[in-house]
């Protein structure tokens, strides 16, 4: 079996004295891991940041093996290292992806979004917006997709001021009525009344981070990484 292309590295992992275990997110394989003889130098460790771009080939005997890479620098992010806000996204996000997705399922659309992520992170330019985006698009590839758009109540697209923590769409204020203590609150930066930004839109997709990926579908705690960006983005808008 032979896998080759690029991929952007998600984590890795010793293995032995100078080897590594590499996952990286292909838009055509998904999430591949496989070992990197030497991996451990200084010279490759390097290469393989989280972030990083390179050019791989994977082998392995049969399918179901953990197999082997050999790997080739192809773009570097250094801007993810040169600023803790940058570090602390590329945390999340490497941690949020090899937390919820299985490995070898191709995910186009979300490795897409990923990639143009994580270069917006590298240029330093504002990117907690473009987060937040992600996060959305990551409930929404994995079938847990939140309905923002309009009442689920009157199908208006006006007055929208709640989530229902069941179905994950909006409720307008009006049709909230006696139930609206039970609801999670809009953000206006999702569309709801008042006011909101990004710390409470996280707040809202923690939610159903919690509720649905780590609670139904992962079976265990959501990565800490995630809770230490919210942390500092919460601190950049007070």
């Amino acid at each position: 079996m032979e896998w080759h292309g690029e991929a952007s590295v998600m984590r890795t992992r010793r293995h032995g004295e100078n080897a590594v275990i590499l996952t990286v997110l292909a838009r055509d394989a998904g999430l591949v891991s496989g070992v990197v003889p030497g991996g451990a130098s200084a010279k490759r460790a390097a290469m393989l940041q989280p972030g990083n771009r390179i050019s791989l080939r994977w082998r392995a005997r049969l399918e179901d093996q953990l197999g082997t890479f050999s790997a080739e620098p192809a773009r570097a992010r250094p801007g993810l290292l040169n600023s803790a806000d940058a570090l602390a996204g590329i945390n999340a996000v490497t941690g949020l992806l090899t937390y919820a997705l299985p490995e070898r399922d191709p995910h186009p659309r979300l490795t897409d979004a990923t990639e143009a992520l994580m270069d917006r992170m590298d240029t330093g330019d504002p990117w907690a917006e473009d987060y937040l985006r992600w996060e959305l698009g990551l409930l929404d590839e994995l079938g847990f997709g939140l309905d923002l758009g309009s009442c689920a109540v009157t199908g208006s697209r006006d007055g929208l001021a709640y989530v229902s923590p069941r179905s994950g769409r909006a409720v307008s204020a009006q049709a909230a009525g006696d139930w609206a203590p039970k609801l999670l609150p809009l953000p206006a930066m999702l569309g709801g009344r008042g006011n909101g930004g990004v710390a409470d839109a996280l707040a809202l997709t923690g939610y159903f981070l919690e509720t649905r990926l780590a609670e139904l579908h992962a079976g265990k705690p959501l990565p800490p990484s995630r809770a230490r960006l919210v942390a500092r983005l919460m601190a950049a808008e007070r």
